[in-house]
């Protein structure tokens, strides 16, 4: 199986190009139809070689449509056996279930919505991380980490940012641990606070 990875958030289609060729080792010089040749050519070769291919295209929300039906119309010519995979945000299905766009949600042979996480299976996330990383589950204490989880609602990325922003902040305050006073001290920041924290 080869895989190919777009998870830049420049989704034009010239970049979408660039990064294919370059995932697959070839020149990404010249025109677009160029490029197009190049890469249909070595997915065959891979093909006939007995290999599958994935591509993944992150942040595909931030895509174009018009981008995504050109690759649509080159992923076409590709070899039965390929998979195209599009992670985003929800808006990517809703912009797919528009009526115009009808030719790229015919194609859709599976599609999942991630749900938030619970409480414990967040917790267990936050743990996970700091085993990955070498860290102690002591690293933060247990309101600290009660305080993260409930502020994060579930959201993996609202976890990791909140995270990586109270570990900063214990370094800068030269603590080993990351108690309720630094998560407090991390919460206050703008970016943090809802709209309505932030009227005068």
């Amino acid at each position: 199986m080869v895989v190919v990875s777009v998870n830049r958030t420049m989704h034009t289609y010239t970049n979408t190009l660039k990064i294919l060729c370059g995932a697959f080792g070839i020149d990404h010089e010249g025109v677009h139809v160029t490029c197009e040749k190049r890469i249909l050519e070595e997915a065959h070769a891979l093909n006939r070689s007995g290999k599958m291919l994935v591509t993944i295209i992150d942040e595909a929300h931030l895509m174009d449509i018009d981008v995504l039906r050109k690759l649509r119309l080159m992923f076409d010519e590709f070899p039965k056996n390929h998979n195209l995979i599009l992670t985003g945000q929800t808006q990517l299905i809703g912009n797919m279930s528009l009526k115009a766009n009808e030719d790229i949600r015919s194609r859709i042979t599976y599609s999942v919505a991630l749900k938030k996480l619970n409480p414990d299976d967040m917790l267990d996330f936050m743990l996970a991380q700091l085993d990955a990383v070498g860290l102690g589950h002591n690293t933060f204490s247990q309101e600290a980490a009660a305080l993260i989880v409930r502020t994060a609602d579930g959201i993996i990325r609202r976890t990791r940012n909140l995270c990586i922003s109270c570990l900063l902040e214990a370094v800068r305050d030269r603590k080993r641990t990351v108690d309720l006073d630094t998560v407090n001290a991390v919460l206050i920041q703008p970016h943090w606070r809802n709209d309505y924290d932030l009227q005068s």
